[in-house]
């Protein structure tokens, strides 16, 4: 039984920060949707630069609010690394967008504003966001290993441990 606890655990805890990311994700596809178009309007011809600009902004404001909300309770290190590694990986995920919309924009011939926020906002965000999430857990905030895995063995104290810092009862 405690191992099916210890995997109800886990997930319960992976969904919260997910269901976190998740939020702070809407919140920056909001600010990335409106630099893109902005930008777009300002420049119709710079697909591609839209696409930096817009996410240059969009991911300053997510580093902020995953920092402090999503990722609180993680182990941290100093502010520089961690926004390093998120400019590094963040620049990833845009090359992950910006290959799917040079693909679409010059590869398929698909030149319009819709088919361009499609690539990049479409297929681009989904496929870079599942990159992001999953490195931001793994490099730029790590889990407080020593902790699950002892909550992992059935530790109840380790358990509560990591209760408390998902819940904000005590933190880092």
């Amino acid at each position: 039984m405690s191992l099916l606890r210890a995997l109800f655990d886990r997930f319960r805890a992976l969904f919260s920060e997910l269901s976190k990311f998740g939020t702070v994700g809407f919140i920056s596809l909001g600010v990335d949707l409106l630099v893109f178009n902005l930008v777009l309007s300002l420049a119709p011809d710079k697909p591609l630069t839209a696409k930096v600009c817009s996410t240059v902004v969009s991911a300053t404001n997510a580093f902020v609010l995953n920092r402090y909300w999503t990722f609180r309770h993680r182990t941290r290190t100093n502010l520089r690394r961690e926004y390093g590694l998120f400019v590094v990986l963040n620049a990833v995920g845009l090359g992950i967008s910006l290959l799917c919309l040079s693909i679409s924009h010059y590869v398929l011939g698909f030149e319009s504003r819709l088919a361009d926020n499609i690539a990049a906002n479409g297929v681009g965000l989904v496929l870079g966001t599942m990159f992001r999430f999953w490195s931001y857990r793994k490099f730029v905030w790590a889990a407080p290993s020593e902790v699950e895995a002892a909550a992992l063995e059935g530790d109840a104290a380790a358990a509560a441990v990591l209760e408390d810092l998902r819940d904000g009862t005590i933190h880092r």
